[in-house]
């Protein structure tokens, strides 16, 4: 990671732009998502749509990672392969993905159900989404990245999950992964000061089980120590005045999935 790259107001605004168009990518994989479908077509069909709208996907040969999407099925937490897997009825998948348009990176993603999940599951889903949302409150000028990840591990503790420490969120915008660092354990009012023109991607991992990890001979796949599930919900946030400038949106996603319903 490089040091903290501050953007201006125009700057920002392209990262929003970069922002939509990954959101809307993620609306469009939503439409998809279901028992039946291989991952690896998800994977070209956000690399079709990325390119159609005049963007490149940001993961896309990054460090030699072979695919536009990182999609981590069940008991695989983040950076997992696109393959020939076939969804079934009660898998659950997190999609992770990044766009640069007009040379400003995104970052978000979001872990789908598929078919019907337990309530046990549904519960690790929507306590994960919700630790997220408590984090970025916190991502605010004038308070500290520590803010953020107590929020997040506070929430998270409650319900006895294990949070993965050995992956962290981090400062995004011009590179993809630049400074601070965002865990999602930590101190209040500790680690490095939010101030205006930092944007940051938080990205709570959740594991159902323990915390630990195991990273795979493929050089990216991160799975839990124990096979239980993992889930892992992400944002690209602007640090601003008063209330934290959410850039990504989760709502072409959720539109789609209460069609579905």
């Amino acid at each position: 990671m490089s040091k903290v790259i501050f953007k201006t107001k125009e700057q920002i605004e392209l990262i929003r732009q970069s922002c939509d168009l990954l959101s809307r990518t993620l609306g469009e994989l939503a439409k998809e998502i279901k028992p039946g479908v291989r991952t690896i077509d998800l994977d070209k069909l956000a690399f079709e749509f990325i390119q159609d709208h005049g963007g490149t996907p940001a993961f896309l040969n990054y460090s030699g990672f072979p695919y536009s999407l990182c999609i981590s099925m069940n008991d695989q937490i983040v950076h997992g392969f696109p393959s020939d897997y076939v969804l079934k009825d009660g898998d659950i998948i997190s999609v992770d993905g990044g766009v640069t348009l007009n040379g400003y990176i995104s970052d978000s993603a979001y872990t789908f159900a598929v078919g019907e999940v337990s309530e046990e599951i549904k519960n690790l889903l929507n306590v994960t989404k919700e630790s997220l949302r408590l984090g970025i409150e916190q991502a605010v000028s004038g308070k500290r990245v520590g803010d953020i990840s107590f929020a997040i591990q506070n929430y998270i503790d409650q319900y006895g999950y294990g949070i993965v420490k050995e992956l962290v969120g981090h400062g995004v915008g011009v590179e993809l992964h630049e400074k601070p660092e965002v865990p999602n354990y930590g101190r209040r009012g500790m680690g490095p000061k939010l101030v205006e023109g930092m944007v940051i991607a938080i990205e709570p991992m959740v594991n159902l089980g323990k915390s630990g990890v195991k990273f795979w001979d493929d050089g990216w796949t991160v799975s839990t120590i124990d096979g239980k599930i993992s889930a892992h919900y992400e944002h690209t946030v602007a640090i601003s005045k008063g209330k934290p400038d959410i850039l990504t949106s989760f709502s072409y996603i959720e539109d789609i999935l209460n069609e579905k319903h």
